[in-house]
């Protein structure tokens, strides 16, 4: 059996913590944030812990982006 490819997509949008949790960049923070208040500016730039269900799924497909963890 061959080996499986790692997601490149996946490699590059997620960081793998050595815990096992999945970090990834939520939406709507390129640009545009000149009218958004200080508050607005400083909540887009930190990194959402992507929940339990979707890291389950996203696993298939970084199978060898880092080591889970365990």
């Amino acid at each position: 059996m061959s080996k499986l490819k790692t997601r490149k997509a996946v490699s590059s949008r997620f960081k793998f913590t050595k815990s096992g949790k999945i970090l990834y960049r939520p939406m709507r923070q390129g640009h545009f944030h000149a009218k958004a208040t200080g508050k607005a500016r400083r909540k887009k730039t930190k990194l959402m812990v992507l929940s339990k269900s979707d890291a389950r799924a996203l696993k298939k497909y970084a199978r060898y982006a880092r080591k889970w963890g365990h």
